[in-house]
This record gives C-alpha cells, structure tokens and sequence, in this order.
C-alpha cells in the first residue's frame, strides 16, 4: 500500500509550515542529520526568533567541516540547550558528523575540546623543551633586573638547580630549572628587567638543537676581518689634513678688542687638565643600592633626625664574656657575642621609653606592644636588615644563634624578604669596621636607631684614680617629631646602664 497518501492525510490539520517540517525532517533523516536541525529549531524557539527558511537553509546545508566556524557554533549551542533535553541526549549518545575522535563527555553531552591542558609548570607545547620562567618575588615586588647567568647553553642542569640570579630591590632571587636536562638557549639578557612569569631560557629534556645553538655563536663571535694595506692606505688619504695652528697673539694688541679676543685664550691656558675618559668606568647601579640610596633620602627629607651620644664602659660585658664563652658555646653550641648584650640592652630600654617604639602615621602616632629589634648588616652588595622576632623573649643564646643565621643567609644572599619585613628599632654596629663615631640614619618607617662603634682603651677616672678602660662611644638617631630630647638621653642612659652592669637584667633594675 503506498504510504505517501497516509502521510498527507496526517498533514491536512497542520499549516504550511508543518508541511514544510515534515518534509525536511524525512530529507534529514536519509541525509544522516537528525541532530543539527532539532538543535536549530530548539534554539530559535528559545529565543523568538524563528524563521522558517533560516531552519531549511541550515538544515539543508548538510554536516559542516569539523573546522568550520558554524560547527563551533552548533557545538556551542549542544551544551548552551541545558539539561535534560532529549536532543541533547542524543547528541551524546550518537556525536556530531564529521567531528574528531577525541571526544570528552559534559554532563551527558559529547563534546570536543581541541586545546590541551597542562598540568605541568613551565612545559612548552613541545613535550621536550621546558621554559624557566622568573618565580614569584614576594608581595611588594613587582620586577627585577636580570643580575646575572649562572648557566649559559650547552652546560648540563638538573631539577631546581639554579641557572640565573634575579636582583630585587630587597633580595636575590635564583632562578631555578624546572627540569633536567641542557639549557638549548638564554631567551633573555643580563640587565634585562623581568617580571614573574617572564621566560628567561629554554631547556631541552633530551638535549637535541643544542648543538646547532653552540655552532651559530661561535660563528657569530668570530671578530670581524681586518683591513687590507691598500683600503687602510686609501683611507688615510681620504681623511683630511689637519689645519695649521693660528699664529700667536701679538705681545702688545694694538686695541681694545684685539686685547678682549687674546683673553679667552689665557683663561683656556690655565684651564686644569682632567684626567682622560678611558681611565674611567661606568657600571650601572644595581637594584638593592638604588633601593637603598631611595630610602636614606626620603628619610633624610622627611624625619627631623637628631642625635644624641654617650659613651659606655665595656669592661664588665667584656669580662662576662671571656669568663663564660667556653661554657656558653659547649651549652648552646654558639659563641657569647657583645651583640646579644647590645639587644638585651635595648629591649630593657624600649620598655622604659615605649615612644622609642613607636612611628608617626600621617596625624597619628602607633605605640607597639612588641619588640622587633632589626640588626644592620653590611655585604658585598649593599646594605640588608634582617629581623629578630620578639627579640623581648628572646634569651642570650637565642638572639647569638639568630644574628649568625640571619648574617649568614645575607652574606650569601639567600634571605628572604620575610626575614627583613618589618622591624620596630635598628642597631647599627660600624665598630666591626672600625668606626669611632658616627651618626646613624634611621631606617624608615622606624622612629630611632642605635649606633654602636670601635671599642679603644681610654684613660678614665674610677674611684677617684685614673685607670684604662675599655670604652665605646654610641649614638641615639632619632625622629625630633616623636620623640623629644628627654626620652632619647633616657633610652641611651638606660643602654649604658645596662650594658657596664648587665646584673641589672636578673633583677630588673
């Protein structure tokens, strides 16, 4: 029996359009793409936008390319129909003509993701090469400058070995590799700023192109051919000749301007001769110094420092340690400095003048109940604070092993900027180097610093007689604006106290 007839039948109850819908939907069906035009119609009636021949027009175009843009956009709207749709559930279950293989399945829905995801720091899209990239450098750091290359292509690097030195405002950072293997080229150059995040090399897992890399910068750092005698000789006649000399200014000038023109060239004659520029060298500044140099002005234009002196007698603290070092370093396991006296010292005097402690905030003034003690320390490439954490818990022997640890990482630039952070008092000790006097400069956003000098034998009176003593002159730098002249004599009066008597410490007096 021909169906044609039955099927017309059906159709008579329904409009043009449904006619139209019918027979495309059989035309789809022998054309292998039931999934596109259901998907289209769903979404123009979702949004009111339907069209009639936009939906024939699309479904009669047949299964795009999987690259071509209107696949994207029939991919988009498989997953932008929603849950528990039957089309969408189809799709799922039969897929996309003409869509790739690797296929990932959303919540029901089969869905392509052309892009790779890496779960790997620093991988390439080449599975052999990894980038080293510059690493995060702390909070208030925004970039550094390229300092130097540990490691230059060719040379062979293992897992988080260092192969570049970022220089900080505040510290060094290395630059570690991520993987094993041959670094094949530096991508950056040394003084270039970077930033986190920035590649600065490439390194090859398997160390192929590596080689080829060696061989263009020998070519390229071959020097350039010297001349022939015969291009020298031409260009020797080529210059031109030098001009003779003015003749010399008559003794007597016959007028006055004739006396004006020979002036100039007395003044010239007694010009001081300089030294030439060869003799001369122009580094650039380097990060932690301009730091530094920034810091000292702006303290210098906005504090109104002034500073007070003393001198200490360090006979006592002095025979306390030679008494007792032999027994503290086999206890404790470090040895019995005058730099933990200094500390305990200083401790006991900020809690008798608190305001030492404190710091002006714009109209405000903020006393803090906790004691940061910074310690100065001086290395080959400039000037770090490090901090002691609650230096008023702090015993002698805590403080000892501290100050080691922290002049240690300084020296060998492996401190951190947590370890410099903050800070409520600086002690400056120039003595180590020799000073016998010296006004320190505070170290913003501090209020005073103490500097302590070269311990030298004086003639000093004691009971009445004149007797050697071993004597240290120290300063008291602080801010006019906070603290008055009659604090600041009282906290290093205290210090001296202290430190000629440190018995003063057991009994709190």
């Amino acid at each position: 029996m021909n169906e044609a007839p039955f099927i017309f039948k059906r159709c008579r109850s329904f409009s043009l359009f449904s006619v139209l819908f019918c027979s495309v939907l059989f035309f789809t069906i022998q054309k292998n793409i039931v999934i596109m035009w259901p998907t289209i119609i769903r979404r123009k009636l979702a949004t009111n936008a339907f069209s009639t021949p936009s939906v024939l027009k699309q479904a009669l175009q047949g299964p795009p390319p999987p690259n071509s843009p209107r696949y994207a956009t029939i991919a988009k709207r498989l997953v932008l129909l929603g849950r528990g749709s039957n089309i969408v559930n189809i799709a799922g279950r039969q897929g996309c003509p003409g869509y790739p293989a690797h296929v990932k399945h959303i919540r029901g829905v089969q869905v392509s993701f052309p892009l790779s995801m890496w779960t790997r720091l620093y991988s390439s899209e080449n599975g052999d090469l990894a980038d080293a990239v510059v690493p995060f450098m702390g909070e208030s750091i925004s970039d550094g400058t390229l300092a130097k290359f540990l490691k230059k292509p060719g040379d062979r690097v293992e897992v988080d070995e260092p192969i570049a030195q970022i220089e900080t405002d505040k510290v060094t950072i290395d630059v570690n590799s991520p993987e094993a293997g041959i670094i094949q080229k530096l991508v950056a150059k040394e003084g270039d700023v970077v930033q986190p995040g920035i590649k600065i090399a490439v390194i090859s897992k398997s160390g192929e192109g590596v080689a080829h890399v060696a061989s263009s910068e020998k070519v390229t750092s071959k020097p350039p051919p010297e001349s022939s005698p015969a291009e020298k000789k031409t260009v020797t006649e080529e210059l031109p000749k030098a001009k003779p000399s003015s003749p010399k200014a008559s003794s007597r000038p016959s007028s006055a301007t004739d006396a004006q023109a020979a002036q100039p060239s007395k003044s010239s004659v007694k010009e001081p001769q300089l030294p030439p520029k060869e003799r001369e060298r122009r580094v650039p500044m380097t990060r932690l110094r301009k730091r530094v140099a920034t810091r000292l002005k702006d303290a210098q234009n906005t504090f109104a420092m002034l500073t007070t002196f003393n001198e200490v007698d360090m006979t006592n603290l002095m025979k306390l340690r030679a008494d007792y070092k032999d027994a503290f370093f086999e206890r404790h396991g470090v040895k019995l400095g005058l730099m933990s006296g200094f500390v305990k010292a200083a401790v006991s005097a900020l809690q008798h003048q608190p305001v030492i402690n404190g710091v002006i905030d714009g109209d405000d003034i903020i006393y803090r109940d906790y004691i940061d003690i910074s310690i100065a320390v001086g290395t080959s490439k400039g000037l770090v604070v490090p901090v002691l954490r609650e230096a008023d818990k702090l015993n002698f022997a805590d403080i000892e092993k501290q100050i080691n640890m922290l002049a240690k990482k300084a020296n060998d630039g492996t401190i951190s900027i947590d370890e410099m952070a903050g800070g409520t008092f600086t002690i400056s000790n120039g003595g180590v180097y020799g000073s016998l006097l010296s006004t320190p400069i505070i170290n913003p956003p501090q209020s005073a610093i103490l500097g302590m000098h070269s311990i030298v034998n004086r003639p000093m009176v004691v009971g009445g007689e004149v007797v050697p003593r071993s004597m240290m002159y120290i300063a008291l730098t602080y801010d006019h604006r906070l603290i008055d002249g009659r604090e600041a004599v009282f906290f290093l009066r205290r210090i001296k106290d202290v430190v000629e008597d440190p018995r003063r410490l057991l009994i709190d007096v």
